[in-house]
């Protein structure tokens, strides 16, 4: 059961749906809201994220040894992003990450929350780990700048696009030509008793602004641009939630032998849509190239100066120059792809080549 915000009592309110059902998709002029988002001047309610809990002298080291990213030393206050792999390598779970010196908080999508803890629960064996679903009391307020005012409240800045320690870029452009520069990001966590008088008179946006900011900068979402089979290496995820040189664990074997050979079987793009409709494809449409599917749209926005863009999963034998075509039913959309992975590891900025030290 879907539990809504109270700020949808809010004027102008819509609820969004899907993933993002219990807060609202905008507050009556998405547009606006969106400028005002970018501009930080407004922040947007996310208080249907889930929020789990590991406290316990083991949990840093033992989410350490579970997970794709080293996270043994890292600081009170200091932000992550960590993937929990199946054997083959595909993401399972992939959680936003900030310690407070006694707690460790994973920010996940609401989908996740249940299943994490579950999973987590079975995993702690004689550690001194313990690992709570804390959804119903905390929710999440996100902003594109620090707000002084919430200096108080915990935050998880969002690392991307900058390549962390450990981690590699598998873009084209380098990572000062990326355009998650133009969305830094901060997710504050905020009792969910608070929530109103936490947020006060501040400027409200939706979720519909926050995920057109999301798509222009690049940035994969976990149950949008993920499915059943993807692997970190697809959607540019090694750059912030990956360490090639940490210890064993599930799925490493996959994660090193795929970088190693440097091409994914699929990459993300960017799409830039034919804005001469007056309707976008659904999430979930073909993509194609002539009359060959060749991938799918994973999220589509409205953006507020680009007009209609997406994301999508597509293979990676699709020519970068080739212009393709998004089928939404019997509705053809022109779409302009952007490189977000290289189809080839040697337009990979900065690649290297040989064998990837730290795997068994």
């Amino acid at each position: 059961m879907t539990t809504k915000s109270p700020l949808l009592a809010r004027p102008g309110a819509v609820e969004a749906g899907g993933a993002d059902a219990g807060v609202a998709s905008h507050y009556g002029e998405p547009l606006r809201e969106q400028r005002a988002l970018a501009g930080g001047t407004a922040v947007v309610d996310l208080s249907h994220r889930g929020v789990v809990t590991v406290t316990g002298p083991d949990r840093l080291s033992w989410l350490n040894t579970l997970s794709s990213q080293q996270v043994t030393n890292l600081a009170p206050g200091q932000s992550s992003e960590l993937l929990l792999l199946s054997v083959q390598g595909r993401i399972e779970f992939d959680a936003r990450v900030v310690d407070d010196g006694a707690t460790t908080w994973l920010i996940v999508e609401a989908a996740e929350a249940g299943p994490l803890a579950e999973w987590l629960n079975k995993m702690k064996f004689m550690l001194r780990v313990e690992i709570a679903d804390v959804s119903a009391d905390w929710a999440v307020l996100g902003s594109t700048r620090p707000v002084p005012e919430w200096a108080g409240l915990l935050a998880w800045e969002d690392p991307w696009p900058h390549v962390g320690a450990g981690g590699y870029s598998y873009a084209v452009v380098g990572e000062d030509a990326h355009p998650g520069l133009d969305r830094p990001w901060f997710e504050y966590l905020v009792p969910a008793a608070e929530l109103e008088d936490t947020v006060g008179g501040r400027p409200l946006a939706g979720v519909w602004a926050a995920e057109a900011l999301r798509i222009a900068a690049w940035r994969p979402r976990w149950g949008a641009e993920t499915d059943d089979k993807t692997i970190p290496h697809e959607l540019d995820l090694l750059r912030t939630a990956v360490h090639l040189n940490k210890g064993c664990y599930k799925g490493q074997e996959t994660v090193a032998r795929v970088h190693n050979l440097g091409h994914p079987p699929r990459r993300l793009v960017f799409l830039q849509l034919d804005g001469s409709q007056h309707t976008m494809p659904a999430v979930g449409s073909d993509v194609r190239s002539g009359e060959r599917r060749v991938g799918t749209v994973t999220s589509v926005a409205q953006h507020y100066e680009m007009g209609p863009i997406a994301l999508a999963v597509v293979k990676r034998s699709v020519a970068p120059e080739e212009v393709l075509t998004v089928l939404d039913g019997e509705e053809p959309y022109t779409a302009a792809q952007e490189i977000i992975v290289a189809p080839d590891a040697g337009q990979v900025v900065g690649r290297q080549t040989g064998f990837l030290r730290g795997t068994r």
